[in-house]
């Protein structure tokens, strides 16, 4: 077993974090654009992008040791528009990418350090056994390997949406086996929580969730179809959208990103975390509060964090900023402690749901404290989406956790003449942080 290193990265840098217990505190910035990944596709997708085109890195982010993480994007470029019938969609191959993210001493500016991002592999994800498209020619079998794909007409004809012979993916959240030789992926057109072996991308294991609470039974190539049609489960493009795996790698936690329809829907309240056993795949559910009170509304849910095998991290966000062509207003990661929490997996409806839900507490407005950092609200990228930790860092003789957040730019490196990258933003915290919880090291 993989296991974090409890050494801290010990890096010089003349530049003073603020004194210890004081905040959590952004200490590295840094971006990456490329034209091309390292998948070795070639040709192009039915929008004339590249089927190798980079981007939309931040969908999901993993720490896999030292400075590498695994990077997901999601279902591919669709801001193009080519076909309305299947949301702009394409033929794209979900895939992750293997980074090196490594925190280098600033020279100048109000930053201790810098991101020095790097791309070193690419991998598309696939399965053994047939998968059901729709009526666009997919990629293969190339040698037995039948790929997924973002296409949202990719499924059978009767099936539900929880029917995992489908071929389309909208991977969003990711996180690495203790082994380190796994990855775990969750989905929104499902929602599926799917395992992949992590060098050849090929699917391993379906975890499957009740179909009684998460599927919907007519589907259709336009999310918003698929919304008006259904009565029960899981909003379209509303899904599965975090994921995080426990301290000891025997857990997952699944967070969708709105309300099921049955519980308020897309704007509501009362969200649901699936707790997943890795070795058996039991399922229990948990409810979560979206509301920010002083805001007076409920957010939609990004990603997820374990902090230990009860404590987690949500990061709850509008979709404004950077990208967006407007101006970030709340972006924010919550603290909630299921220790005492109840299955609600009997439950459904938003009031009963919230009777349930544990009380939550804020850990970091992220817009806040880059805005001290004299990042200004357009400046803050829209769809902040991937959170992962990373190594200890010692600066000034103080260790510190560091906690990375990377954006999913939509494939769309300008935006409004605006450059828009795939970034990542680095935060240090302290276990006095966290409010009385005690962090655990990660497996990976």
């Amino acid at each position: 077993m993989f296991v974090r290193s409890l050494g801290a990265v010990a890096l010089a840098c003349a530049a003073a974090l603020a004194p210890a217990h004081a905040a959590v505190t952004l200490i590295a910035r840094g971006s990456l654009t490329l034209d091309q990944d390292l998948s070795g596709l070639t040709g192009t997708l039915e929008n004339g992008q590249a089927a190798n085109l980079f981007g939309g890195i931040g969908s999901g982010l993993a720490w896999a040791g030292g400075s590498t993480f695994l990077a997901l994007g999601d279902r591919g470029p669709n801001a193009v528009a080519w076909n309305s019938t299947v949301d702009d969609t394409t033929s794209w191959i979900p895939r992750f990418h293997t980074l090196n993210l490594t925190l280098q001493p600033a020279v100048g500016g109000s930053l201790p350090y810098t991101v020095q991002a790097t791309l070193t592999g690419t991998t598309l994800l696939w399965s053994g056994s047939a998968l059901s498209y729709g009526p666009a020619t997919p990629l293969g079998p190339v040698a037995g390997r039948i790929y997924f794909s973002g296409r949202s007409d990719n499924f059978a004809a009767g099936a539900n949406s929880l029917d995992s012979h489908s071929a389309r993916l909208d991977p969003e959240g990711i996180r690495v086996s203790a082994n380190g030789k796994n990855v775990f992926i969750t989905d929104e057109y499902g929602p599926y929580i799917y395992k992949f072996n992590r060098k050849t991308g090929e699917r391993t294991q379906v975890y499957s969730l009740p179909a009684a609470t998460f599927a919907v039974s007519t589907l259709s190539s336009m999310g918003s179809a698929e919304i008006s049609g259904n009565t029960h489960g899981r909003v379209a493009n509303k899904g599965m959208e975090g994921l995080a795996i426990t301290p000891e790698g025997k857990h997952l936690y699944g967070f969708m990103q709105s309300p099921l329809i049955q519980d308020g829907g897309d704007g509501g309240r009362a969200n649901r975390i699936v707790w997943i056993d890795v070795s058996t795949g039991k399922v229990k559910q948990y409810a979560y509060d979206n509301y920010i009170p002083a805001k007076s509304k409920a957010y939609n849910s990004s990603e997820i964090l374990a902090v230990n095998s009860k404590v987690l991290l949500v990061l709850e966000r509008d979709g404004k900023g950077l990208g967006d062509g407007s101006s970030a207003s709340v972006k924010q990661i919550w603290k909630v402690d299921l220790t005492n929490a109840e299955d609600v997996s009997q439950l459904s409806g938003q009031d009963a749901l919230l009777a349930k839900a544990p009380a939550k507490s804020l850990f970091l407005d992220i817009r806040a404290t880059l805005n001290a950092a004299g990042i200004t609200d357009d400046q803050i990228p829209a769809k902040l989406e991937g959170m992962a930790f990373g190594q200890d860092v010692v600066v000034n003789g103080q260790t510190k956790h560091t906690l990375y957040i990377a954006n999913d730019n939509d494939f769309l490196p300008v935006v409004n003449g605006l450059a828009n990258p795939n970034q990542f933003f680095v935060f240090a915290f302290d276990d006095a942080d966290l409010g009385g919880s005690t962090f655990r090291n990660q497996p990976f």
